[in-house]
């Protein structure tokens, strides 16, 4: 069964046709401004290289307390999904319209949802639960649902076959990099904590995103600034973060300058850094402590020099990495110290093929 996976971002619309033996047979990335796709490209795309699809994956930012798993998708599930627009205002409306203008031109293949909220559905009470009055959280659902659950869900299935072991009780601190940030405690497979909450704005500083920032501050700052919500959502959103701190929202020249002492450069490595190893600490005591650290995603990937500072001080966890493997790397691998307690591995992140395993699992039962 190949598997066509739509993944809608801020401005492109990426598609995979994945085999079912996990070969990417094709893939292509539209632009997809205002989350709006061109027809005529849309239709160019599935009609030509990508080939045919036994069934399309969709990812699908939100599935709400409803959905903890993927979901052959039916006009109820639509109508659902559409009705949590509202829990994740910037991300749902694009991975709906992606899913209505692809759905429009495969009308006979069956579609699957496929949530970025679905892994972190077996996080226990005391971390999904907020300390607030109960009439807020149960009017209006208020709670930790977690995100990057694909991406997480991918190192859990992945970690153990790197390390040629069987899929059995590993106690996971998986690090999802990129332009969005998050941590996840995976013990034997399931999530068991994980730093973004109600929002994907909470947990680590991130490239644009500020990260948990005290709510009183943000109070203080609607009382005595001329700041409105609207204001404070763009600002926290997209003007925080790496771009707040350094203004380059790109982790790599901020690196550079930092390499070249410049001040506001190495002050926004030194906060993320401070904050990924507090969140990697913290993961592990969710855990009770931790086998193997997995560093994921554009930056996790593509930045030994981060992976290498967010372990040192870590040592006393059993962390130690290998700093010729490190920077030698590419790809995946491990590049953890030889005989290190903890392994530290390098994942691609492949949410694609996530999306297949999960809709194969999906259309089967």
């Amino acid at each position: 069964m190949s598997i066509l996976a739509v993944n809608a971002g801020s401005s492109s619309l990426k598609l995979s046709l994945i085999a079912d033996d996990d070969r990417t047979i094709a893939e292509q990335e539209l632009p997809a401004p205002d989350a709006h796709v061109d027809a005529d490209q849309l239709n160019t795309a599935l009609a030509g290289e990508l080939g045919k699809a036994d069934a399309v994956a969709h990812r699908i930012v939100h599935g709400g307390p409803r959905y903890r798993e993927a979901v052959v998708i039916d006009d109820d599930v639509k109508q659902t999904l559409r009705q949590l627009i509202d829990l994740a205002p910037l991300h749902q409306p694009k991975s709906l319209d992606a899913l209505d203008a692809v759905s429009a031109r495969l009308p006979g293949l069956p579609a699957v949802a496929c949530f970025d909220t679905a892994f972190h559905a077996t996080l226990p009470a005391a971390a999904f639960t907020y300390a607030l009055p109960a009439r807020w959280r149960e009017r209006w659902g208020l709670r930790r649902y977690g995100f990057h659950g694909l991406s997480h869900s991918w190192v859990a299935h992945r970690a153990p076959q790197l390390l040629r072991c069987a899929d059995g009780p590993l106690r996971i601190v998986s690090c999802h990099l990129g332009a969005g940030a998050s941590l996840c405690a995976i013990s034997d497979g399931q999530s068991v904590d994980t730093t973004m909450g109600f929002t994907p704005l909470e947990g680590l500083v991130m490239a644009t995103r500020s990260g948990s920032v005290d709510p009183g501050l943000l109070l203080w700052l609607l009382e005595r600034e001329a700041v409105n919500e609207r204001d404070m959502a763009e600002a926290l959103e997209h003007e925080s973060g790496l771009a707040g701190l350094a203004g380059d929202a790109d982790m790599r020249p901020v690196l550079a300058r930092a390499g070249q002492g410049e001040a506001s450069a190495v002050l926004a490595i030194d906060v993320y850094l401070h904050r990924l190893r507090a969140g990697i600490a913290a993961m592990t005591a969710a855990l009770g402590g931790v086998d193997v650290l997995v560093f994921t995603g554009g930056v996790g990937e593509h930045a030994p020099a981060i992976r290498a500072r967010a372990t040192a001080g870590l040592e006393y966890l059993g962390m130690h990495i290998d700093a010729p493997a490190n920077d030698a790397l590419t790809g995946e691998g491990d590049v953890g110290s030889a005989g290190s307690p903890v392994r530290t591995l390098v994942v691609r992140a492949r949410e694609d093929l996530e999306m297949a395993r999960q809709t194969r699992r999906a259309l089967s039962r």
